[in-house]
């Protein structure tokens, strides 16, 4: 098969993954309030990132920011990350390059960047705790919003300060065997 081919099955496979989390887990179980209607109407943009090394990964970051910029018609857009950064300190100390790029090029205000990992966790927890499930992806992803359709989410939700809480609750409320079955069967 010519590699062409392949690199393009494989980020099939990828974004396929990253499709059945959102699915099953970010909107199965109500993680983020808004996610279900961005993603039933098919406004979310899946870019597989190739980079292998951080300078590569903010010219990728640039340019999907640039193409959110030029295209109203895509609502979010997630760069999914596969080659690089699977620890999560390395991850961690990346999204300060990311403020510094949306800095740099005036989107401060206009796009914002939620960060998600296999290996997710909150200041002050242990790694086992189930809180860190809430921003534990199969792949290192930069979720790219925009402020403006942010803004707009939160006025029509009530207690927009609540959603923590509640997803901490949810994941709390679980037997270990549904724990287990949502999360580690669902999980790259």
């Amino acid at each position: 098969m010519p590699l062409l081919v392949t690199h393009m099955l494989d980020n099939q496979s990828i974004i396929a993954t990253v499709k059945q989390w959102l699915e099953k887990i970010v909107i199965g179980l109500e993680l983020c309030p808004f996610a279900k209607k961005t993603f039933d109407s098919d406004k979310i943009r899946y870019a597989v990132s190739d980079s292998t090394d951080v300078e590569s990964l903010m010219l990728v970051l640039h340019d999907e920011l640039k193409l959110l910029e030029e295209n109203p018609s895509i609502e979010t857009t997630l760069v999914i990350i596969h080659q690089q950064l699977d620890g999560f300190e390395s991850f961690n100390q990346v999204l300060d390059f990311v403020d510094n790029l949306l800095e740099q090029y005036d989107w401060i205000g206009v796009f914002q960047v939620a960060s998600f990992h296999p290996q997710y966790q909150f200041s002050g927890t242990d790694i086992d705790d189930r809180e860190n499930w809430t921003n534990r992806s199969p792949y290192p992803i930069l979720h790219l919003l925009r402020e403006s359709s942010l803004e707009q989410a939160i006025e029509k939700y009530p207690n927009v300060d609540d959603i923590p809480q509640r997803n901490i609750k949810t994941l709390n409320t679980l037997s270990d065997q549904q724990f287990a079955q949502i999360f580690l069967t669902n999980h790259a």
